[in-house]
């Protein structure tokens, strides 16, 4: 009986453990944190069923299947350019009819050859007959109807070789096509062939080898040279209001990673061009649309390293678009904004990977990956996330926030890390005046510029319900400000004219006539004796603390990481540029005749630091109360005082050991110099220290081991 009654509880927890291994996919979907951390993501997309072709019913085997479309009336088509055919299958992916023959418009037999790109129309089916040079049109029937030769252009280097691979066509029958022979850009044909320029020119990217080089080469062999690292592109689509999106593959893989990361468009590989070929394409994620983000092995422990290898690009539903890597066998999902939906897929043969991801496209609610390797069209229905996830995107672009919004709280019951969804709900608080709220919102995904906007209305709400504070309080501040400077001027000029001992106020308030008088200043601070080491100390302290405020004193939108010095970093990042400049200056110009000591060039160098405290301090306060399009006025104030500190720093060494302007010049650029020797010297003392350390505790752990 007990036996039986274990078999029985062994039964029921199979029974309802069961479905949890069956929902299970053999890849995880994630996000991307703001530091590149991959975050886990519920499955948007699930796998379905892989069709071969004899699931297909294809008349015989796919050979090298290269592209992958769908119609209007969901009907799939597969360009394949090792049977250099076309075939078309109907929404259950059953085969309809194969485009391979056919007579063409001069009543000759005629077929296609190793055609590797096909798009459709309402009106036809184009098809990128490779290795032909041509693009040929088809009707809805498969039925011939005229082909379209080779463009002619003197636009077109000599010897050029047309090989269209993709293409697209927008609603005014304009055809856009991508030869993997041309590196001008996108050609641009209109309905009947004929030229009409290129778009959207891919600029090219040079290695430090190839720059080097292309120094010694001739006009003919840097023309060449152009052909030979160009980044041409490899694939195409089109919306329905005529923007174009293409991939490249063939990019730098510094410059592409760094494009990824600093979100530029330049050398990306997916693009969206407008129709006088600008890149429009939406940047507002956390890094570029363009695949992986953390590529190397150091960080990420994968035998897969090195930069996304991206070949094909598909437009959603709700303004979602993804793109594939084929190094990884990974789809990456965006918004119309550029913000990362969800990352999924990966290499191998279990049910939802593939072994070589060639084409992707969007069927509906469903999602087909072409693996040309496997040679099956493997089908993805979309979860109740991806469906919540998709309402919610269309729900913003039918601007009805409020259901956006509770879509947007539905994903992040399920999903806490879904950053998309707490800039969603931003946004319709925001509409709704509720600016507080959508701050926090924005400020949980990071998001800035959003961010900017809600606090810019707060700020003005604050502005009208303070507006008579706000002068009084801006007329105070100038008021002491002015009183300030005018009584440090008072004091200075009665210092001036008596002698004896100053005391370490008086000391203190030179700095003010120094930083605006430095000549006078720093005469006075060397011969008469107005300032001295404990006031050179004092300011040098205050520099810290200034730098170390400015580290963490930083309002969100300025420093939206939160990133800081630690107190040593910060104390090391005044104390050891001051001492290694007084160090260098001193050396140098002990063997050039300077008339400064080691303590009279500490002390003017030290002085020179007060534009620091006076404007680094007031502008890192003021970012509390600017927006993101204002942060110039940061910037600005801060640039100023480095290069107010800068011409102090010059002033004061050349009146602290009485040089003239040309020698002066030729002295700070030699101190420079001596501070770069030493630093090599203390970075290889420091080197060598440390391998003897290490060479040491190895022959100890050695000995002890042997013992």
């Amino acid at each position: 009986m007990k036996i039986t009654l274990r078999i029985f509880a062994v039964l029921f927890c199979f029974l309802m453990v069961g479905p949890v291994f069956a929902s299970a996919t053999s890849y995880q979907t994630y996000t991307y944190s703001i530091d590149g951390a991959q975050l886990l993501s519920p499955d948007a997309y699930v796998p379905n069923m892989p069709y071969d072709s004899e699931a297909m019913k294809l008349p015989e085997t796919l050979d090298s299947p290269y592209d992958l479309v769908v119609d209007e009336n969901m009907n799939v088509y597969i360009a394949d350019a090792g049977n250099s055919c076309v075939y078309c299958l109907d929404s259950n992916y059953q085969f309809r009819f194969k485009l391979s023959t056919f007579i063409n418009d001069q009543g000759i037999d005629d077929k296609l050859a190793g055609c590797k790109g096909v798009f459709v129309t309402d009106k036809y089916i184009y098809v990128a007959d490779t290795d032909n040079n041509r693009i040929v049109l088809f009707d809805p029937d498969g039925n011939y109807v005229r082909h379209l030769e080779q463009p002619e252009s003197e636009i077109f280097e000599d010897n050029a070789i047309y090989k269209p691979i993709a293409l697209a066509v927008d609603n005014s029958d304009r055809i856009y096509v991508v030869s993997s022979t041309t590196y001008q850009g996108i050609i641009s044909l209109d309905p009947e062939g004929n030229f009409q320029g290129f778009v959207g020119a891919q600029q090219v990217t040079y290695n430090k080898w190839q720059i080097f080089w292309r120094q010694f080469q001739t006009a003919k062999q840097r023309a060449l040279s152009v052909k030979l690292v160009s980044t041409e592109y490899n694939n195409i689509t089109i919306d329905d209001k005529g923007f174009i999106y293409v991939t490249t593959s063939s990019i730098d893989a510094n410059a592409q990673q760094g494009a990824i990361t600093s979100k530029a468009g330049t050398y990306a590989p997916v693009k969206k061009f407008n129709a006088g070929g600008d890149d429009v394409l939406g940047r507002n994620g956390f890094f570029g649309p363009g695949g992986e983000v953390v590529v190397n092995y150091s960080e990420i422990l994968s035998d897969i390293t090195g930069p996304s290898k991206i070949v094909d690009v598909a437009l959603g539903p709700s303004g979602s678009w993804s793109i594939i890597d084929e190094k990884r066998s990974k789809v990456y999902t965006y918004d119309q904004y550029g913000n990362m939906l969800f990352v999924f897929g990966d290499m191998g043969a279990m049910l939802g990977n593939t072994q070589k991801v060639a084409a992707i496209t969007y069927q509906g609610s469903k999602l087909l990956i072409l693996d040309s390797t496997a040679k099956t069209v493997t089908t993805f229905t979309r979860t109740d996330y991806g469906d919540t996830l998709i309402k919610a995107l269309q729900d913003e672009i039918d601007r009805n926030y409020d259901a956006a919004v509770e879509n947007y709280q539905d994903i992040l019951t399920r999903n806490s890390n879904f950053d998309a969804a707490y800039i969603g709900i931003g946004k319709a608080l925001y509409r709704q005046g509720k600016y507080d709220e959508a701050m926090k919102m924005f400020k949980s995904a990071y998001e800035t510029e959003n961010y900017s906007n809600a606090f810019k209305m707060k700020r003005q709400q604050w502005a009208n319900k303070y507006f008579i504070v706000i002068p009084i309080v801006v007329i105070a501040i100038i008021a002491l400000v002015t009183w300030f400077f005018g009584y440090a001027a008072k004091v200075n000029k009665k210092v001036s004219t008596t002698k004896g001992k100053r005391t370490f106020g008086q000391e203190l308030l030179f700095a003010f006539h120094l930083i605006f008088h430095p000549f006078d200043g720093f005469w006075d601070l060397k011969h008469e004796k107005r300032g001295s080491l404990r006031g050179a100390f004092f300011y040098l302290a205050l520099a810290v603390v200034t730098v170390g405020y400015q580290s963490i004193g930083r309002a969100y939108i300025f420093n939206p990481r939160a990133t800081s010095s630690s107190f040593f970093t910060t104390i090391l990042s005044i104390l050891v540029p001051v001492l290694l400049w007084t160090t260098a200056n001193w050396c140098l110009t002990t063997l050039f005749e300077g008339e400064g000591s080691f303590k009279d060039v500490f002390i003017a160098t030290c002085y020179s630091l007060v534009p620091l405290i006076l404007l680094i301090i007031p502008a890192t306060a003021i970012t509390n109360v600017l927006a993101l399009s204002e942060m110039k006025i940061y910037t600005m104030i801060v640039g100023l005082a480095w290069v107010w500190v800068a011409i102090l720093v010059a002033v004061g060494t050349m009146v602290t050991h009485d040089y003239t302007l040309g020698k002066n010049i030729l002295t700070l650029i030699g101190t420079v110099v001596a501070a770069c020797f030493v630093i090599f010297c203390a970075v290889l003392f420091s080197t060598l220290c440390a391998k003897m350390v290490s060479f040491i505790s190895g022959i100890v752990t050695e000995i002890a081991f042997r013992l």
